[in-house]
């Protein structure tokens, strides 16, 4: 009977440890991601690249923390006037660690093809031949890892864009899929909570993007 009760409280103390390290890193991690949304320098977005990667190395079986490290590179090189192959490859290397620990995420796949989007937008005159096939490739496995997913959907639909204007084809494909992301979109916020921390970007530009459809 004593054995049987040491093993219990044992088993409980292991859950209160697991619990509130589990708090912890969700607190941590939401904190680092409201750092994220005030970013206005390429200093700022560094300083938060390195706090996600500190929260990766504390928390070794958590992708989420990589993902947003690798999202913020990404951004940071869209956005700033900095060494965008270095940051996208920094990305792609971070975003590659994030799979180990969470493969056949869309999350994560349809990330490693924004990346690579990212690199084609730089030189799309030498690149887009040879990368541009890689980018749809992931943005349709990441589809198919997850069909709910509106970021996966949603990136397809900006690559479509960016291959019509360059081609001179029609929009039709490209606003069918941001039609479609939208959907997606309005299902994933029945879900958003003051303490959700799995990835919502992507609205606003599909909401930009239908600018241009009929």
């Amino acid at each position: 009977m004593k054995k049987y009760i040491l093993t219990t409280l044992l088993s409980l103390m292991w859950i209160t440890l697991a619990l509130a390290s589990s708090s912890a890193f969700e607190e941590a991690l939401l904190k680092q991601i409201q750092e994220k949304n005030k970013i206005k320098t390429s200093e700022d977005a560094q300083s938060v690249i390195n706090g996600f990667m500190r929260i990766a190395s504390a928390n070794e079986a958590e992708w989420l923390p990589l993902y947003y490290a690798a999202l913020t590179q990404t951004e940071t090189a869209f956005r700033f006037d900095v060494n965008k192959d270095q940051y996208f490859d920094q990305a792609i290397e971070i975003t590659k660690q994030a799979a180990k620990i969470s493969p056949s995420n869309s999350d994560i796949t349809a990330l490693h093809g924004y990346i690579l989007m990212g690199k084609v937008s730089v030189d799309p005159g030498s690149r887009g031949q040879s990368l541009s096939p890689q980018v749809m490739e992931l943005f349709g496995k990441a589809i198919a890892q997850d069909r709910s997913n509106p970021r996966a959907v949603s990136l397809m639909a900006q690559m479509e864009s960016g291959m019509s204007k360059f081609f001179g084809s029609g929009p039709d494909k490209a606003c069918g899929m941001a039609r479609m992301s939208l959907e997606l979109y309005q299902n994933e916020e029945a879900k958003i909570s003051e303490t959700y921390i799995l990835p919502t970007w992507g609205k606003n530009q599909m909401v930009e993007l239908m600018k241009n459809c009929n």
